[in-house]
């Protein structure tokens, strides 16, 4: 386990290849969870029409070690609550200071007021050839992604956090 405020670099990977790294701030370890936090990394604005990611906005990572998501609670520079972006994932590993994260391509949106749900990306998902080539880890992101979704119209995604 690590000490809160480390520093240490997400490395989330894709397809073998490697996505983005960004350094973040460790905020927790327990063992099986790793929670982190990181400015906006990717250059510019990003506009998905329902969310825009843009400089300034800090987003506190939640991974586990034990399940196929990631939770990443997103707010404003001043501390405005966004929403919730959830990567679908294999568990995440996190060694010599680097917390990486395999994107299995599926995505879930949830607003600030939890009026709305979105599942994205499952187009890229069925595109990946993940079903075909890895059976499992297919099935086990299906489950996860369904999993996010009905937790984000019941009770919210506030326990997984915790």
């Amino acid at each position: 386990m690590s000490a809160p405020s480390e520093p240490l670099v997400v490395a989330l990977t894709k397809a073998g290849r490697t996505k983005i790294r960004y350094p973040a701030e460790l905020v927790r370890d327990d063992g099986v969870r790793v929670t982190v936090r990181a400015p906006w990394a990717a250059p510019g604005v990003r506009d998905f029409g329902f969310v825009r990611f843009e400089p300034g906005d800090v987003f506190t990572e939640h991974y586990g070690r034990d399940r196929w998501f990631a939770v990443k609670e997103v707010r404003t520079g001043d501390g405005g609550l966004k929403g919730w972006y959830c990567d679908i994932t294999r568990p995440a590993v996190l060694a010599d200071g680097v917390l990486t994260v395999e994107d299995l391509d599926l995505d879930l949106w949830v607003s600030a007021d939890g009026s709305t749900v979105l599942r994205l990306d499952e187009d890229e998902f069925e595109a990946s050839g993940l079903t075909d080539r890895d059976p499992a880890a297919a099935l086990a992101a299906a489950s996860a992604l369904d999993e996010l979704e009905h937790r984000a119209k019941s009770e919210g995604l506030a326990p997984l956090l915790a």
